[in-house]
């Protein structure tokens, strides 16, 4: 038998000159001789331990092998055997810490880049200009409910469906996708791709309304007279702020906001879209995930001069994506670790044009695992800024379980479920994703709905 290749066969990508100018695509993906080639270094184990660390348990090997094939269509029936979003979670899913963490080649060499070969069979698919819609089974004159159509929402309405339940789901915002649409930024996730999912899910039978605030314009408990289960999927959209002086001078933004305008309102592309962005010159951002990262990159793309991470541990703590951060080095972020912002300063309009800031040590892991960090006594000092972004993390918003009598939350916020079928405490309504989870990642809230789903087929034939 051949020695296995131990490095991954490299992606091209926009040059960091270039595409700090444009909101285009970053990485270009593989052409199929490329996507061939990484296929074949896959070693097709039995045991097969990347399933085990994929939330929506996708045949990985099976795909992947099919690509090495060259039959790339069964390669994407493959995949959407188990996921209606093969070309979000290809190109935003943390595979370095799920499916590729646990590849057996990881341990000699690199692993198979399983997310690039995802990322490649979906653009294969839409460049044929048709999709294999699956014939869903006979209605089962069940309707089910879905609230919010993120990564969760769309993933069991797809699941749903194709188990011949009538699915609506219901969107507060004027376009569906959720996070996917307001919440990444074009040059990570283009907002076509994430269209194209959605029309493929409306295909298999899926109604979406917009404009729909659910909690507002009807209640759960009005919607539980129309239909026979509810799903929440409603994401964790209230932004966390620190509560220190001066956070509420002009050009301070949480992130929710600066991205939601950049991203689904197009603010890039101002005035030719009507919404306005401040584009400052010298911009902070206060944080250490992907959140973070989208916000610091965005406003480099703006126009920022200084577009700054501020973070009050150490790199080695970061939960960001490590190919983030290294696209957001490559671009000329500014990283200012163990520092803490303690103060803002404005002008005599009430613009932001300083922050203070006290410096840190590590301590002890806390309860995250992370060191915990420590302030330096008289080690203050000050920052000019002229736009704040705030992306230390969300909670969900709590308009929906205000008004859903019965319902039962976390000291967080969230709604609690049982883990194993998705269950809330109020009976036929189900919740999965970040309302439940509290903020986490694509795949992780698409494996909560995968579980829903399947709870949620049994009760309906059950009754």
């Amino acid at each position: 038998m051949a020695k296995p290749i131990l490095k991954k066969v490299p992606i091209s990508e926009q040059c960091p000159e270039e595409r700090i100018k444009n909101f285009n695509e970053v990485p270009y993906g593989y052409v199929p001789g490329e996507a061939m080639k990484e296929a074949k270094r896959c070693l097709q184990c039995k045991n097969a331990p990347c399933i085990t660390g994929c939330p929506v348990e996708i045949d990985i090997p099976g795909f992947i092998k099919a690509i090495g094939d060259g039959n790339f269509n069964d390669s994407i029936k493959i995949l959407k055997e188990k996921t209606v979003l093969p070309a979000v979670c290809g190109r935003v899913c943390p595979q370095e810490e799920q499916c590729e963490k646990v590849c057996t080649l990881a341990k000699i060499g690199e692993p198979v880049a399983i997310g690039r070969l995802e990322r490649f069979s979906s653009e294969w698919e839409a460049q044929q200009k048709t999709t294999d819609i699956p014939k869903t089974p006979k209605s089962t004159g069940k309707r089910v409910a879905v609230v919010g159509s993120g990564p969760a929402g769309l993933t069991i309405a797809g699941d749903l469906a194709m188990l011949g339940h009538n699915v609506v789901i219901f969107e507060a915002l004027h376009q569906p996708g959720g996070v996917l649409i307001y919440g990444i930024p074009e040059f990570r996730l283009p907002k076509a791709i994430v269209e194209r999912e959605i029309e493929y899910i409306k295909k298999l039978g899926v109604q979406i309304i917009t404009s729909f605030v659910v909690g507002k314009t009807k209640t759960i408990e009005e919607l539980l007279k129309e239909f026979d289960a509810i799903f929440v999927a409603a994401g964790a959209g209230l932004p966390w702020f620190m509560n220190i002086p001066g956070e509420n001078y002009n050009g301070i933004y949480s992130a929710n906001e600066y991205l939601t305008r950049a991203n689904l309102m197009k603010a890039y592309l101002f005035p030719e879209w009507d919404t306005p962005i401040i584009k400052g010159k010298r911009v902070a951002i206060i944080g250490g995930g992907n959140v973070a990262m989208d916000s610091a990159r965005t406003a480099l793309r703006l126009g920022a001069e200084h577009s700054m991470i501020i973070y009050r541990r150490s790199e080695n703590e970061m939960p960001a994506r490590l190919e983030e951060i290294i696209h957001a080095k490559e671009e000329g972020i500014e990283f200012h670790f163990l520092t803490l912002p303690v103060q803002y300063y404005a002008d005599y309009l009430g613009w932001v044009n300083n922050m203070e800031c006290i410096k840190m040590e590590l301590g002890e892991p806390d309860s995250s695992g992370r060191r915990q960090p420590i302030s330096i006594k008289d080690s203050n000092f000050k920052i000019p800024v002229d736009v704040v972004i705030v992306a230390i993390g969300n909670s969900p918003n709590p308009l929906i379980t205000t008004t859903t009598p019965g319902i039962e939350i976390s000291k967080k916020g969230t709604i609690k479920i049982n883990e194993k079928t998705g269950e809330t405490s109020k009976p036929r309504v189900y919740a999965g994703g970040d309302v439940a989870t509290g903020a986490a990642t694509v795949i992780l809230a698409m494996g909560t709905a995968r579980i829903a789903a399947k709870s949620i087929h049994n009760l309906l034939q059950n009754k």
